[in-house]
């Protein structure tokens, strides 16, 4: 493998992600930080808008994260 490809399909692996799958799990954790650091600047200026949306947003990511390193862990060799 070239040292181009690895550099797209080295990390996914790490995760036992395909290139795609891992492209739509970030592309997926990307817009939802997006989405609530938005909410967390509004939440600046108008302090009865969007409470707990920062801090239920990262607790969210995080159990689907570690949620996802257990479902994707690599599975040890039973031994015969």
């Amino acid at each position: 493998m070239s040292n181009l490809n690895r550099l797209f399909t080295d990390h996914p692996q790490s995760v036992n992600e395909t290139y795609f799958e891992h492209m739509g799990v970030a592309t997926s954790f990307g817009s939802r930080m997006i989405l609530a650091g938005f909410a967390c600047m509004v939440h600046g200026f108008l302090p009865f808008l969007f409470t707990k949306t920062g801090s239920r947003t990262i607790q969210t990511l995080n159990t689907e994260m570690n949620e996802a390193r257990v479902r994707n862990a690599p599975r040890a060799a039973v031994a015969e």
